[in-house]
């Protein structure tokens, strides 16, 4: 399985994300929509940043179950119900993907939503990852 992350550089530079990604492979994984659910199903953390730690921590851990790694993400949709929140937090949430994630980037994008499944949820994040 290979991941080519593309960044045209006629387009804006690519921080945080890449423009596109190229998947050969042989497993797909589509990972469903994770909020910052805990074990017995409530959401946890008050704030943003820490919603979106634990809804990535929550995907990446349905992506390992299923065999994968982060590097293995080839897409990755956030949906926020404060895209002006999430803007102001990015330099946070950059750090919380590194350290989670790492720095290969998959496609990304960021959708504002009026709510979510889970009243209390901020965020969600889907995906889908590329296996050998």
């Amino acid at each position: 399985m290979s991941l080519e992350r593309i960044n045209p550089e006629e387009l804006s530079p690519a921080t945080g994300f890449s423009h596109a990604v190229v998947a050969s492979g042989s497993r797909l994984v589509f990972l469903a929509g994770q909020t910052a659910l805990d074990g017995a199903g409530k959401v946890v953390g008050e704030t943003l940043p820490q919603q979106f730690e634990r809804a990535l921590a929550n995907l990446l851990a349905a992506l390992a179950e299923a065999g994968g790694s982060p590097s293995d993400l080839a897409r990755v949709t956030v949906y926020a119900v404060d895209v002006a929140g999430y803007r102001a937090c990015v330099a946070e949430l950059g750090r919380i993907w590194r350290r989670l994630a790492g720095r290969d980037y998959p496609a990304m994008a960021v959708v504002g939503v009026v709510r979510l499944w889970d009243e209390a949820a901020l965020v969600e994040l889907d995906g889908l990852a590329v296996l050998p």
